[in-house]
């Protein structure tokens, strides 16, 4: 995104701010309730549920004994032994309307303590310069304290809700979405989220133009369809050449799928948000990202030419691993395949971009299913969303936040099938470098982040689901 800057051509005009509801009063010390957070988020951070193997029912526990010191119950849903998700419920006396949920993973990739310094190792929740340190500091243990908090001050300031505040914190996100799929599939009628707020997009500094940090709030997440490309043929010695053997087959069919060129397509909530990243630009850069026809003819281009705003566009395909039958370098298999991750597009059925597949590769290899759900999208007219979008910019004229696509998913895709609203939001505001530790070496929040982020978080959900 970053090839935007070439359109900064005119001068900057003043920034739009957007239009503030009145400040509500909060009898809470947010400098103190933050250092109180990140002492939370460190203990939670020594709490081991790298997954695999998981053992997500540790965090689950230490979740479920510091709400039950603050008064609140919970309960823990393992769907294997030592596989537990928790959900905890803030009830509104009168509700008016459907729960707001807060979400998230309790389970962490591994780490190599090796590439870790010696006094901040993944599982040390150290408060070393100015952050702290730990596997899943960023992903996602940090928002995660941040709902375990805000549910807590909910209940210490006595806030009155006009909807049920939920805590979801779900085991196995990290691998095959167990946790989430046995509150969806067993229990969701009961906890009926209207609106959910789950990880997605980060604040990230000069991701658009330098001095300007933009917030994506995923309102859509990509689907999957993920395949195993089979090539068969003769069994030979890999002395003689000869055409129509499994291996030169399964080449000629990647070569194939890497030179596919799909054609891109805007998203409506990336429209929206580079209108808003233009409103505050100004200039002739603002005129061309408010109007979504001049986007298409000057921005498309420079989109698909980072591959990271290009996944967001297209439906892409890539091979991510191999399986070979050949027990030697002199023997060629009879068979061989290649592993392919596919994303889809909202508005494109996984089954079409199989036909599609189908069509390019031709009959020389055989395409099997492993994994096939569809793009997920919610609409963003919401109470939560509008909250989320005020805070996160209040006297902040250096900071845009609206809608955005996913070009990966989480646990959000399997809610939005049953009727929830889902947002993807970590309030954390970081440059490139620390977004490069998640799933990283040297995972770490800063400190004035994870207090920050709270108060950001805390003032949304009062927003959206106290009584006005």
């Amino acid at each position: 995104m970053r090839a935007l800057l070439l359109l900064s051509l005119l001068p900057a005009c003043a920034t739009v701010s957007p239009v503030l509801p009145a400040q509500r009063v909060l009898a809470i010390d947010f400098d103190q309730a933050g250092d109180e957070v990140v002492t939370v988020l460190s203990d939670y951070l020594r709490v081991d549920t790298r997954n695999p193997p998981g053992n997500e029912t540790r965090g689950a526990t230490f979740f479920s004994e510091l709400l039950a010191k603050e008064g609140i119950a919970s309960t823990i849903h393992e769907f294997a032994p030592g596989r537990g998700s928790l959900v905890a419920r803030l009830s509104s006396a009168h509700p008016t309307q459907k729960p707001l949920c807060l979400l998230s993973h309790l389970d962490v990739v591994t780490a190599n303590d090796a590439d870790w310094p010696v006094d901040a190792q993944p599982l040390s929740g150290a408060v070393k310069d100015g952050a702290v340190w730990g596997r899943g500091a960023l992903d996602m243990k940090g928002m995660g304290a941040l709902e375990l908090m805000t549910l807590v001050w909910l209940k210490r300031l006595n806030i009155p809700l006009q909807r049920d505040v939920l805590l979801l914190a779900v085991a196995d996100e990290e691998v095959d979405n167990r946790g989430m799929h046995q509150l969806v599939d067993t229990m969701w009628s009961e906890l009926d989220c209207g609106v959910l707020l789950n990880e997605g997009g980060i604040g990230l500094q000069g991701l658009l133009f330098e001095g300007q940090t933009v917030f994506p709030i995923t309102v859509a997440e990509k689907g999957t369809l993920w395949l195993r490309v089979a090539a068969s043929g003769e069994a030979g010695h890999g002395s003689t050449p000869v055409p129509g053997r499994a291996p030169g087959k399964l080449i000629e069919a990647i070569d194939k799928l890497d030179a596919r060129q799909p054609r891109p397509a805007i998203h409506p909530a990336l429209y929206e948000l580079l209108e808003r990243v233009g409103v505050q630009r100004g200039g002739l850069t603002g005129f061309i990202l408010a109007h979504p026809s001049l986007v298409d003819l000057f921005v498309t281009g420079k989109l698909m030419g980072n591959p990271a705003t290009r996944a967001a566009l297209t439906n892409t395909c890539q091979v991510t691993g191999f399986e070979g039958k050949g027990s030697a370098p002199n023997v060629i298999p009879s068979e061989v395949a290649a592993i392919v991750d596919c994303r889809v597009l909202p508005g494109t059925a996984p089954e079409t971009l199989l036909a599609e597949l189908r069509a390019l590769l031709g009959e020389s290899v055989k395409l099997e299913v492993i994994q096939s759900e569809p793009a997920t999208e919610s609409t963003w007219d919401d109470p939560l969303f509008d909250a989320l979008v005020v805070n996160l910019t209040r006297g902040r004229a250096d900071v845009v936040a609206g809608p955005a696509i996913s070009p990966g998913f989480t646990d959000s895709n399997l809610a939005r099938p049953k009727g929830t609203k889902a947002f993807g939001l970590v309030p954390f505001e970081i440059d490139a470098e620390l977004l490069g530790t998640m799933h990283g070496k040297n995972e770490r929040v800063p400190v004035a982040q994870v207090k920050r982020g709270f108060e950001l978080l805390f003032r949304s959900v009062v927003d959206a689901a106290a009584v006005q």
